[in-house]
């Protein structure tokens, strides 16, 4: 309890963050539509928030070394706040993707300040609980955000401004507390052939988790629109997804940890191959098997990122965790910024199952390229942990990895 109590203003922060930045792609693609927009020009906002994401995860660390956690915290809050209240005064698709990359920074940047704001306060023998806290904080809030989309009234300035509002009161809990702020971390440095270099496998699993992953929350609300979802079941689509990835996450980290991690992850691969193609038949069994398909798709899907991510560290030593760690997200990146507006393309041509096939099509891939690095060399005799890993920050790695070196 006392450390739950020493953390509370930042989880209050991350929780807010989440309210207020997180249901903004569904509220911009059911807002889209209503307005007229491509399903395209849908998908260009999905690509523009991970082009922001990437750009505050690199800015970010900088950021707080010039002007420190608080500052830092503030800048991108205010980033984000303008990127929310703006949507309705200027109602056009360019405009709207520059906003979204405002957005997108904030997101990437805060909780890259959120984290190494926890990871400098924390210890050996206080982090695995921190961490536990965190990952239900990270859950809930993600949970939460999709759930206020049902309330929420597309193209409208109220909703626009009821998330600015909520991430704009996210500043209220870090600015206040009377907690000192830590000593500003060294900004790791960002290698992307770090990542191949230890694991070819797992780098091209991240990417494929970014393209799953970015496809389904950015143009997931276009696809449920077009098999009959109501707007105000966008909502419980999307929360099904994220329950569906929740749940798995123990049962698959149990697997991972016990089982060749290279089997896990081609094991993941079938499974959400199958899962897009039971999404397209469960859609024509009306909400019930919509909401059914999201949660499978979530189950199989989510972990990857975490199982791969575990992978690569196997083969890395102590000193690399947090570059590799930066390396990863940078792929993952990669992955999201092309994939909504690729998916959103595949929709307006050829129907809404062609983004569950564009996504099985990645999954495929990823599953040959792991059989054949099955045959390049033999799984590692030591392994890391598998954690849970969200895709926040480069410095998550910090927080993670340092639990890895601990068991």
């Amino acid at each position: 309890m006392r450390l739950l109590i020493s953390f509370a203003a930042l989880f209050l922060s991350v929780i807010l963050l989440q309210l207020g930045t997180g249901g903004v792609a569904p509220l911009d693609a059911l807002s889209g539509v209503l307005l007229g927009f491509t399903t395209a020009e849908v998908g260009t906002l999905g690509s523009a928030h991970f082009l922001g994401f990437f750009i505050g995860c690199w800015w970010a660390p900088r950021l707080m070394g010039a002007v420190g956690h608080s500052r830092a915290f503030a800048a991108f809050t205010a980033m984000g706040t303008i990127g929310l209240i703006a949507h309705m005064m200027i109602v056009n698709p360019v405009a709207w993707a520059f906003l979204r990359i405002a957005s997108g920074a904030c997101v990437a940047g805060c909780y890259t300040i959120i984290e190494a704001w926890l990871q400098a306060k924390l210890t050996n023998e206080t982090r695995g609980r921190a961490m536990g806290i965190y990952r239900v904080v990270d859950v809930c809030g993600s949970l939460c955000a999709q759930l206020v989309i049902g309330i929420l009234a597309p193209a409208q300035y109220f909703s626009y401004n009821l998330l600015a509002i909520l991430c704009c009161a996210a500043l209220l809990p870090v600015t206040v507390s009377k907690r000192e702020q830590p000593h500003t971390p060294a900004a790791p440095r960002l290698r992307p052939a770090l990542a191949w270099a230890r694991s070819p496998l797992a780098a091209v699993g991240v990417v494929v988790a970014g393209v799953t992953g970015a496809a389904f929350r950015m143009v997931g609300p276009l696809y449920g629109l077009h098999v009959g979802l109501s707007a105000d079941r966008i909502a419980l689509f999307l929360a099904a997804y994220v329950v569906g990835g929740a749940i798995a996450q123990v049962p698959l980290g149990w697997l991972a940890d016990k089982f060749d991690r290279r089997h896990v992850l081609m094991g993941l691969s079938i499974a959400a191959i199958l899962s897009c193609g039971l999404t397209i038949e469960l859609a024509g069994l009306g909400p019930a098997g919509i909401f059914l398909g999201a949660a499978l798709f979530g189950a199989t899907t989510m972990p990857i990122y975490s199982v791969a991510t575990a992978h690569a560290h196997d083969f890395a030593d102590d000193s690399e965790r947090v570059e590799l760690s930066a390396a990863l997200m940078f792929l993952y990146a990669i992955g999201a910024i092309a994939s909504p507006l690729i998916a959103s393309s595949l929709i307006g041509a050829f129907g809404p199952a062609a983004m569950f096939a564009f996504i099985a099509a990645a999954h495929l891939a990823l599953l040959v390229f792991g059989l054949l690095r099955m045959r390049a060399r033999p799984a590692p005799d030591a392994r890391t942990r598998y954690i849970y890993t969200p895709r926040n920050s480069f410095l998550v790695g910090r927080l993670f990895g340092r639990s890895r070196e601990s068991q």
